[in-house]
């Protein structure tokens, strides 16, 4: 089973949810739909564009294979879904999940609460693919984990771009808050009445971005998300 991360402009006017079912319907075994909607706007103080206009949506795919052949159905479903005017970019990836959604679990199709961060990573001009690798999977998680007060933690390593469209990009995560930590920095990374807590969460999380980071080309999206079937995260 392979993994296909879409990644869309739209303008907010497609119709993603709408397309799951011709999804399924061309082989894909799991969708998850990530939109950039009203639900979300409380969030926008978490949103970071270093390229602008940044994608509003985001679709995981899951197929038996991506050769082109097999995956030619569902490019054509998503470009039509995402409407006439969209960009759409498309990586193969291979996934991760130190964190499964047992705190909230959610049914097919049903909107997870909070929000779902989703941020596009590039790594440091001159770093070493594999110190990236180290610096991120092997140090970071950890931290990520124990500084945010997230539900759900997926990473996507970027394995090949199938649809070069927008600025490439190392790996896409996706971290699920609770609805608090859309407003409140203190409850984002789990520090709820606590300044020194929340200090010492913060300083760790910099110190430990910076090392396999270009902050300076980092995306970071809320969005809200849907998953249909077997979508990662939803243990």
């Amino acid at each position: 089973m392979e993994k296909i991360v879409y990644v869309l402009w739209t303008g907010r006017d497609a119709d993603l949810l709408g397309a799951v079912g011709a999804l399924t319907g061309a082989g894909a075994t799991g969708v998850q739909v990530n939109l950039v909607d009203d639900d979300v706007a409380p969030a926008a103080q978490w949103r970071i564009e270093n390229h602008r206009p940044v994608a509003d949506a985001f679709v995981s795919v899951w197929l038996p294979t991506a050769h082109v052949t097999s995956r030619g159905p569902v490019d054509a479903i998503v470009r039509a879904a995402a409407g006439a005017d969209a960009h759409v970019g498309a990586y193969l990836v291979t996934e991760s999940c130190p964190l499964d959604n047992t705190r909230y679990p959610t049914s097919p199709g049903q909107r997870t609460p909070g929000f779902a961060q989703v941020a596009l990573l590039r790594r440091p001009a001159g770093q070493l693919f594999d110190e990236f690798l180290g610096a991120w999977l092997d140090d970071h998680t950890a931290v990520a984990l124990e500084t945010q007060d997230t539900f759900v933690y997926v990473q996507n390593l970027v394995v090949r771009t199938l649809l070069a469209e927008g600025e490439p990009c190392e790996a896409i995560v996706e971290e699920c808050f609770p609805d608090a930590a859309m407003t409140d920095v203190h409850a984002f990374f789990d520090a709820v009445d606590d300044h020194d807590r929340l200090t010492d969460h913060t300083g760790r999380m910099l110190a430990s971005t910076s090392r396999f980071l270009d902050l300076d080309r980092l995306d970071v999206v809320p969005t809200s998300r849907y998953t249909f079937g077997p979508a990662v995260g939803e243990g």
